[in-house]
């Protein structure tokens, strides 16, 4: 039964590769520059800024974005791109040589290259762009790791494989229970149950119930038993928060890979900074050096520079080894993406415990891409909020989409222990989620029952737009869908809010609030009417606006959800996958608005069940 599933995933998996491959290649062909850059894909025009060598001697540029700026990118690090030059005529010429992210910001990205020759070729170009590439890279890890586990035998990955896919049962150890005061009935279980695992233990946390506190304790209590631990996570955002609340917790970590979030506190514990504050750095730095001013100045490569050069390529290699080693050893904790967890930095590299985070947002073979180094497992997340991202519809249907985490929470439901008790939302607020996902078993905290900003105001608030001329319309063909009306009906709300709460109110308790959209294009809409409202002016630090996606994990005061679909056929496209729709309105502290066509949105049971919840309070 093992060996069947897993060989299903890897035949899934290479049609979701085939599918991804295909369409990149044909929207290279035939998608024009502008709506790329309206999906997220590239940005246009670009300028260069400095170009240097990193602490891990690779040649790096900095780009900018030069406009567009209200659009939410998809470049992260560890992603490759490739660049493109657009003359006179407008005809577009793409460049051979791949680059790879080294982080990002909104508007200002850094990109590792092979050598500066592009950078040479690119600063001849008046119009420069960049955009994603397909990546083979993450794609080849995925299928390193499932062949690796399918053929495994007699060792410790294939029992793991066999505790996660048949019916070997999880084992645990007799360990005395440790009390923890301070976390609340099923937290303690949890962290009890993470110490006892000899296989695996799954915290599966719903909003607010407190799953990062969760485990930054049960990897605080593993650390007190073991010297170090493999933090990952599907995403960098999710990898960049775990790290910054351990930091917080005075415990030393190792950020591989790039953070998303660029500032000084999470550049002081990646490993490019750990590397570059090493004793033995300067040497290291001035031996490269060395080797490339020789390459640069040699006059045809006599023997003897040829030697000289290899030497000193062997001591760089001698010291490049030491130092890593050095680093990897003197942390508590190594964070990565699971992909990032393949890479030859980590070589070599096994540990006791691994903790996987937003388990449930990670297709099963990016999972094995970090189990291969670890002797047990930990995941925690939630697999009713955000789902994989999957892009063939016939390998999603087929089980793709099919988290290790769903699979382990039938397979050893033992080792599974939901949180139970939310502290973000009222009650109010909490109630139609806990009764639609989870059976109505998360109870609210009495510290959140009846919390509120303004007394009279409604915990949620349904603004139905089926009875004006709101309807939806597309921007592009694959970029998605906007609503005029209801997207400045959305900043009629905000500024109504703003207006009953007051501007004393909203600064003295620092009131935030959210936007959240399905839709990127009305995300941009969003964004573009607030920059142009002036009465928002004092308060766009508090506002934050952000598809579904962009919200997981974060929590606001107050949030407006857009829907955006509004058409007489009843059809609200990815609207039906609830998990998002959870993640949504499960974000608001303490009032929650919806915009959306009642009559169009009904066609769902759920989304009628949740007009009708809120139309009855």
């Amino acid at each position: 039964m093992s060996i069947s599933s897993l060989t299903l995933q890897q035949q899934l998996l290479r049609m979701e590769y085939d599918y991804e491959r295909e369409e990149f290649q044909r929207d290279t062909r035939v998608m024009g520059i502008g709506r790329k850059v309206k999906r997220g894909l590239c940005w246009f025009p670009i300028s260069l800024g400095r170009s240097y060598y990193n602490a891990l001697g690779r040649f790096v540029t900095e780009i900018f974005r030069k406009q567009d700026h209200d659009i939410t990118h998809n470049f992260e690090p560890g992603k490759p791109v490739c660049f493109f030059s657009e003359d006179a005529s407008g005809s577009i010429t793409y460049y051979p040589t791949l680059g790879t992210v080294s982080y990002v910001e909104d508007d200002r990205m850094v990109v590792a290259l092979p050598s500066q020759e592009p950078v040479y070729v690119l600063q001849d170009k008046a119009r420069v762009g960049v955009q994603l590439y397909f990546d083979e890279q993450t794609y080849r890890l995925m299928f390193q790791a499932l062949n690796e586990v399918i053929h495994a035998k007699g060792n410790r990955l294939a029992q793991l494989r066999d505790v996660f896919h048949t019916s070997v049962k999880a084992s645990w150890m007799q360990l005395p229970h440790v009390p923890f005061p301070w976390l609340n009935a099923t937290q303690e279980r949890a962290v009890n149950q993470i110490l006892r695992a000899r296989d695996v233990a799954v915290v599966h946390g719903p909003p607010g119930t407190g799953k990062t506190t969760t485990l930054l304790e049960a990897i605080y209590e593993v650390l007190r038993r073991e010297s170090q631990v493999l933090v990952c996570a599907q995403s960098n955002m999710a990898v960049d928060w775990i790290s910054e609340q351990l930091v917080d917790r005075g415990i030393s970590v190792l950020r591989m890979g790039n953070p998303t979030r660029v500032n000084d506190k999470m550049l002081s514990f990646t490993y490019e900074r750990s590397v570059e504050n090493h004793p033995d750095y300067p040497d290291l730095w001035a031996i490269r050096r060395t080797i490339r001013q020789l390459q640069a100045s040699a006059r045809g490569r006599s023997e003897s520079l040829h030697q000289k050069i290899a030497r000193l390529r062997d001591r760089q290699t001698d010291l490049e080894a030491r130092i890593r080693q050095e680093v990897l050893e003197n942390v508590r904790v190594i964070a990565c993406t699971l992909a990032g967890a393949g890479s030859p930095l980590l070589y070599g590299m096994h540990f006791h415990t691994l903790f996987i985070d937003e388990a449930a947002q990670a297709l099963e073979a990016a999972c094995w891409i970090a189990i291969r180094k670890a002797d047990r497992v930990i995941l925690a997340g939630d697999h009713q909020q955000l789902p994989p991202t999957i892009k063939n519809i016939e390998a999603e249907r087929r089980g793709l989409a099919k988290t290790l985490m769903e699979t382990i929470v039938e397979s050893c439901p033992d080792a599974v222990t939901l949180l139970d008790t939310q502290y973000r939302m009222n009650e109010t607020l909490m109630h139609f989620s806990s009764e639609w996902f989870y059976e109505g078993r998360i109870k609210c905290s009495p510290s959140v029952r009846s919390r509120s900003i303004l007394e009279l105001n409604k915990p949620i608030i349904w603004i139905d737009t089926s009875e004006l001329d709101a309807k939806e319309r597309f921007v592009g063909e694959t970029y998605g869908r906007v609503n005029d009306v209801e997207a400045q009906l959305t900043i009629d709300c905000l500024l109504r809010f703003v207006e009953e709460t007051g501007h004393q109110h909203m600064t003295e308790e620092g009131i935030d609030i959210g936007i959240i959209s399905p839709y990127k294009a009305q995300v941009a809409q969003l964004r573009k009417l607030i920059r142009a409202e002036k009465a928002l002016r004092p308060y766009r630090s508090a506002i934050s606006v952000n598809t579904v996606d962009g919200f997981q994990g974060q929590e606001r005061d107050v949030v407006i959800i857009s829907l955006v679909r509004s058409n007489d056929d009843g059809q609200i496209g990815f609207l039906s996958d609830l998990r998002r729709m959870n993640v949504a309105m499960t974000r608001a502290r303490h009032q929650l608005i919806i915009l959306g066509n009642a009559h169009t949105l009904s066609s769902s049971p759920f989304y009628k069940a949740l007009h009708e919840y809120v139309v009855s309070l």
